[in-house]
């Protein structure tokens, strides 16, 4: 039976949840996600648990922040100057921007103040500092990573598991 290894195609179910029960991504209503193991696409956490599994294996389990999105960092949040922000910008507390990295690379950031002057931005990932549980299952497993959806619309080859 073919597990799970670094360098293959892994299409997953998941349900991704917090301490309190809340989800905050699934698969389910979607296509399943596929991901090339050891390519750095996911948390460590989820990508250490998938290692091993094989075609139509389910688990359950939680990955603490340090393997996730880590701990929240109140460096990360900062103000700037209200002068700064597009005219035709209205931002509001609680909306998400994204915000451009010396780099080039472009991050959300969520506002967590805005007064005449100053507009606060949070950087943290979202998730951050959260324990995160997730539901998973296996769908296939191959070599090489899916090129179309199937019949079944589940974005995985129905050949190398999928069930339709």
């Amino acid at each position: 039976m073919e597990k799970v290894e670094n360098g293959m195609f892994v299409c997953v179910d998941y349900k991704g949840s917090l301490q309190n029960g809340d989800v905050f991504d699934t698969s389910h209503g979607r296509q399943p996600l596929e991901i090339k193991m050891g390519a750095g696409q996911l948390i460590k956490g989820f990508e250490k648990e998938l290692l091993g599994m094989a075609v139509h294996e389910k688990k359950v389990f939680s990955v603490e922040p340090e393997q996730a999105y880590g701990q929240r960092d109140e460096n990360l949040t900062q103000s700037f100057p209200r002068s700064d922000v597009p005219p035709e910008m209205n931002p509001r507390a609680g909306m998400t921007v994204g915000v451009k990295t010396p780099e080039g690379h472009q991050i959300p950031a969520q506002i967590t103040h805005v007064d005449d002057e100053k507009l606060t931005l949070d950087l943290n990932h979202p998730l951050a500092g959260e324990t995160l549980t997730f539901e998973i299952e296996v769908k296939s497993i191959s070599s090489t990573p899916t090129q179309s959806p199937s019949a079944c619309g589940s974005g995985c080859s129905c050949s190398s598991g999928c069930e339709c």
